[in-house]
């Protein structure tokens, strides 16, 4: 029993002078229960709307004011036509557009039919469902208290109408999110892993001492995922389009050229963590951790991040991932141009140049 306990004794100092175990054992945990516990949550608070108030009544006015109050929305702007919704709608400014008919009140009190239109945002049909629902429930409670528990000779109706996904079909959100997540298994996971092997092995040496540069060996390794990449994209869109029924609004060649954007920014990343690691194991579990977790839990793929709380939504903005499928949404479902992604594509390059430089001077240590 003397030897077993010295060698758990031995064991336990083998794992407390490791500082990338003790980070896996005790620092994964706190991490995951306290995404999971913010991120992953059904509600929505604080979502950006537009009012366009024809009416101008006070009864009108006195509704705008209630929808205001309430937590689930914040007022963004007031619009005075279609067109002006329907271009905040395209620039992502808006997740829900309330347009109050002409002569509110008059019509409420007069026993005249009227209906107020709500304008959702379908891209994501979870949350358009929720707004609606909330929206839906502020609306009839107001009326319920103006009539103080009276029968009312008018019902002020609801009628909603999801923009860009009409149905609420699951799989238009889905989509792009699993299009981003394969990308970056692809692409920075396998990159990551295949240049850690060669370390492992020993190979990465001789590769080194040959007449090929270092760069020319770095592109002959990323190269192969470039091209599997694309392949994937296509696979991807062709399944998406003919078995699902998505569509793609916008221009398939800019849909492709942000993809190989994408591609390229996480092959950056993924050549950064195998300079920064001498296995496969230890590769595959950084990947796992920085990129996967984050891709699921805080790009906006499953779980809004406008209903998670301040602080990881300023990390969400260091997710690449978060970008892409900004833009996946946008050109396949809205059609947008270049011009209304353009700084989701500044993002993604300026991190893609940044990514590139950091591995090019951590593969420049390495060397001397």
């Amino acid at each position: 029993m003397k030897s077993f306990f010295a060698f758990v004794r031995k064991e336990f100092y083998h794992i407390l002078r490791d500082r990338r175990t003790l980070l896996i054992i005790f620092g994964m945990p706190v991490v995951q229960i306290i995404l999971f516990g913010y991120a992953v949550t059904n509600d929505f608070k604080g979502a950006k709307i537009g009012i366009w108030n024809q009416s101008g009544d006070a009864l009108s006015t006195e509704l705008v004011d209630r929808l205001q109050a309430s937590e689930y929305f914040t007022l963004y702007g007031n619009y005075r036509s279609y067109p002006e919704i329907e271009d905040a709608f395209e620039k992502a400014q808006i997740k829900m557009a309330v347009v109050i008919p002409p002569q509110l009140g008059t019509d409420f009190y007069s026993g005249q039919s009227g209906a107020i239109q709500l304008l959702t945002d379908g891209t994501n049909p979870n949350t358009a469902s929720m707004l609606v629902n909330y929206a839906t429930a502020i609306i009839q409670g107001f009326q319920t208290g103006k009539m103080q528990g009276k029968t009312p000779p008018f019902q002020i109706g609801v009628d909603s109408r999801m923009i860009y996904n009409p149905e609420l079909l699951s799989v238009f959100m889905f989509v792009p999110g699993v299009m981003t997540l394969i990308l970056m298994l692809v692409s920075a996971m396998m990159t990551s892993l295949t240049i850690a092997r060669e370390k492992e092995l020993g190979t990465m040496e001789l590769l080194l001492v040959s007449p090929l540069s270092p760069m020319t060996i770095i592109l002959g390794k990323v190269t192969p995922y470039i091209l599997l990449s694309l392949i994937n994209t296509g696979l991807i869109l062709l399944v998406s389009y003919y078995v699902f029924g998505v569509p793609i609004v916008g221009s398939l060649w800019l849909l492709l050229g942000l993809s190989l954007i994408f591609i390229l920014m996480a092959l950056a990343l993924g050549i950064l963590i195998s300079t920064r690691t001498d296995s496969q194991q230890t590769a595959m579990m950084i990947s796992l951790i920085m990129l996967m977790m984050p891709t699921m839990l805080l790009s906006g793929f499953v779980f809004p991040i406008e209903s998670m709380p301040t602080f990881l939504q300023f990390v969400s903005r260091i997710i690449p991932a978060r970008y892409f499928i900004i833009m996946l949404k946008d050109v396949m479902l809205k059609g947008s141009t270049l011009a209304y992604i353009m700084n989701e594509v500044l993002v993604l390059l300026g991190m893609t140049i940044f990514f590139l430089l950091l591995s090019w001077k951590n593969f420049k240590i390495r060397l001397s």
